[in-house]
């Protein structure tokens, strides 16, 4: 990067700083919502019509995150999209709730559908790319990690030798029950459910019910509901 494209990196982050600190804490009974709705259009890559950012909201990158219409973000959601090439795409009519974290790390993109519903305290992290399709419902307290620690030299801590990612796809229509994990390099079909507390290892067929640690598939979501052979 050079010196111009620096400083203009710099200015914008300063910008960033001083806009959200003097309104993301301003409570909506004082028309702190209104403020966001109006001022972070100058952070933002888009922010879309009707967007509800809630107080206590942390937004990092904001040139690099998209807010389509109707997008509701409540406190404690942090977005964090430094770096060079990083991209957050939040769709229109989607939730965030208390606490909900994404994190796209090393140029990576994390794509919300339209619709989209994530409960509180999920957790959401590339460096892998993360797309999650229209109308799916994520309960609260779950983590989808796009990334995995290198672990082959044992003399090494995991911490000392990288990561690897290939990206999570969590198709449309799916509902991801409370505290679920899912990793890196799975897929979840259209149409799936994944109960509670499963470890999501392996990529998850269209229309199928998954439970358990690792999630494996139990039903299909057909007319028969007949139970799959294992």
């Amino acid at each position: 990067m050079n010196s111009s494209g620096q400083s203009s990196s710099k200015f914008r982050r300063l910008w960033e700083v001083l806009t959200t600190t003097l309104t993301g804490s301003i409570p909506d009974l004082f028309g702190g919502a209104r403020v966001r709705s109006l001022v972070y259009s100058t952070i933002l890559k888009k922010l879309g019509a009707s967007t509800y950012i809630q107080s206590g909201v942390e937004l990092l990158g904001g040139w690099a995150i998209t807010l389509e219409s109707s997008v509701s973000l409540f406190n404690g959601v942090r977005i964090d999209a430094r770096g060079p090439d990083n991209e957050v795409y939040i769709g229109s009519d989607t939730s965030l709730q208390r606490g909900v974290e994404i994190r796209a790390l090393k140029r990576s993109r994390v794509h919300l559908g339209q619709r989209v519903f994530i409960g509180s305290c999920t957790y959401l992290a590339g460096p892998g790319n993360i797309e999650i399709g229209d109308n799916c419902s994520i309960a609260a307290h779950c983590g989808i990690f796009a990334n995995q620690h290198k672990f082959d030299d044992p003399t090494l801590g995991p911490n000392d030798q990288g990561l690897t990612w290939q990206g999570i796809v969590i198709e449309k229509n799916c509902w991801i029950g409370h505290g679920v994990s899912i990793l890196d390099g799975v897929t979840i079909g259209e149409g799936s459910v994944i109960g509670a507390g499963a470890v999501v290892t392996q990529t998850i067929p269209s229309y199928s019910i998954a439970v358990g640690v690792p999630a494996k598939v139990i039903k299909r979501r057909d007319v028969t509901h007949e139970p799959v052979d294992n």
